[in-house]
């Protein structure tokens, strides 16, 4: 025994056989709905169309959902004045877009001999953009690479 619901449908307690043979007779599909009640649910409805607006639905869902872009600037341990202002203003510019931005220090050959320096860059680099974004991450040496990340202020 089943209970039967759903649009054109007389609903009631069915056994399985007359319930699929009310499903046939409206060229629609038996669906279970809840297994565990008792006695069972079942819905008369077209499955296809109901898979069909379930993955629409889905598609609506991911497209409103918010979308995180983290551009990324790379700075050395002796960068000098000019360049360090050119890449600020990117880093500026990316965090009004509303985009993360992803800052790293690259050390190449012995320069890794210069981990302050690199870390006294990359604080400068947060304390000019304080205004802009804040600190998600703080400096953190991974292999060759000094990174922090920071993320705009709303």
């Amino acid at each position: 025994m089943v209970r039967v619901v759903g649009e054109n449908v007389e609903n009631g307690i069915y056994s399985l056989r007359e319930a699929i043979a009310i499903a046939e007779g409206l060229h629609l599909d038996l669906v279970e709905i809840s297994p565990t009640a008792n006695p069972p649910v079942c819905k008369v409805i077209d499955y296809k169309k109901f898979l069909f607006e379930q993955k629409k639905k889905q598609k609506e869902i991911k497209a409103k959902s918010a979308k995180i872009v983290v551009k990324e600037i790379r700075l050395g341990p002796n960068t000098d004045e000019h360049d360090f202002q050119f890449k600020l203003k990117h880093a500026m510019k990316f965090l009004e877009e509303g985009a993360k931005v992803k800052v790293d220090v690259f050390f190449r050959g012995r320069s890794i001999v210069y981990k302050d320096q690199g870390e006294i860059v990359l604080l400068r680099f947060a304390q000019e953009l304080e205004e802009y974004g804040k600190v998600e991450q703080l400096p953190k040496l991974e292999g060759k690479r000094m990174i922090m990340m920071i993320a705009p202020k709303k």
